[in-house]
């Protein structure tokens, strides 16, 4: 009888250590296969971002009011962070002054998706900053570049990205789009 009353312990031992191991197998797929889709994610976004000439940057007036405008920024950080520049004296630099929540709006130019970043602006007037950050063909639109260019840096907090050409659409019922939260 204390033959089997041990059996029984070890098949309960053997039964719990197969459960933990298997536990940690799936939750490392489950991990494994969540980081690869946030992978997929950023890949297809850089992809329509890279492709889109332009974006809208969104911001909001001291009124409450929602302001569209086109911009020309650069591309995208590692860490998804993207840059643009300005001129010191427009007004998006006192409503992201007022109200650091923006939102980026990519359309890809051959009709395979967007992206849309929402997260905080901020203004960088950082002389080194500026510098690395141009583009030769702006010096047109700042005759007194010293004085009058700065910057927009905007981290993202949540990504939505459609992406047909690599599969990456809306649930077809509630058409909720695939997104990262940061």
């Amino acid at each position: 009888m204390k033959f089997l009353n041990k059996w029984k312990n070890w098949r309960i031992l053997l039964l719990c250590f197969l459960l933990v191991s298997i536990s940690k197998f799936n939750t490392a797929q489950i991990i494994q296969s969540s980081q690869n889709h946030l992978d997929t994610l950023i890949v297809a976004a850089k992809e329509i971002i890279n492709s889109a000439r332009y974006c809208a940057l969104i911001t909001t007036s001291l009124t409450g009011e929602i302001h569209v405008r086109t911009m020309d920024p650069f591309s995208p950080e590692d860490s998804m962070v993207i840059w643009l520049g300005t001129n010191s004296n427009s007004r998006k630099v006192i409503e992201i002054k007022n109200n650091p929540n923006v939102t980026l709006y990519y359309n890809d130019p051959n009709k395979s998706g967007y992206v849309v970043i929402s997260g905080k602006a901020k203004v960088i007037d950082d002389p080194e900053e500026t510098t690395k950050r141009w583009k030769e063909e702006w010096t047109q639109f700042y005759p007194n570049r010293e004085k009058n260019y700065i910057l927009i840096k905007v981290v993202p907090e949540k990504m939505e990205v459609i992406n047909y050409k690599l599969g990456i659409a809306g649930d077809p019922v509630t058409w909720q789009v695939p997104s990262i939260e940061f």
